[in-house]
């Protein structure tokens, strides 16, 4: 039997956190030229949330959240605010205990599928004030905080 391509990420994913430390995640605020903002919709619980990821090893947090944009929501980063917000409460994501650096992103408009679409169901583009709400692990208020200027560490 062969494993799809999809879960194998999902999968190998998995297994990185299996060492209970906490994990470097980095998510974007990521608006369109015209100001929208782009969500993605999760897979794994049919939430909307922001686009982004864990630190690959050797990667930059300028090259990890580039990644993420256009693997995950086929935009790209055109250009990065320099007031992130830090989240690291370990009771926002389950799964487990992640450190999140949230950005504010300007990005081109998408212009390719998510690249695994078993995690990435859809991508959508909203209007800042007509956000669906909840959005998955805990990510409204991060968003609240993004799109009031970013700076927030918890």
């Amino acid at each position: 039997m062969r494993i799809p391509i999809g879960l194998f990420g999902i999968l190998k994913e998995a297994a990185r956190h299996l060492l209970r430390r906490p994990v470097v995640g980095i998510a974007a605020l990521a608006r369109t030229e015209d100001g929208r903002v782009v969500l993605i919709r999760r897979g794994d619980t049919g939430e909307w949330a922001l686009p982004g990821g864990t630190l690959e090893w050797g990667e930059t947090l300028r090259t990890s959240i580039a990644r993420e944009l256009l693997e995950e929501a086929g935009v790209v980063l055109l250009s990065l605010a320099e007031r992130p917000s830090v989240y690291s409460n370990p009771e926002r994501d389950l799964r487990f205990h992640a450190v999140t650096i949230v950005v504010r992103a300007t990005v081109s408009a998408p212009s390719r599928p998510p690249s695994n679409p078993m995690e990435i169901l859809e991508v959508g583009l909203f209007e800042p004030d007509a956000l669906p709400t909840p959005l998955a692990h805990h990510m409204t208020d991060m968003v609240g905080h993004a799109l009031g200027g970013g700076g927030y560490w918890e």
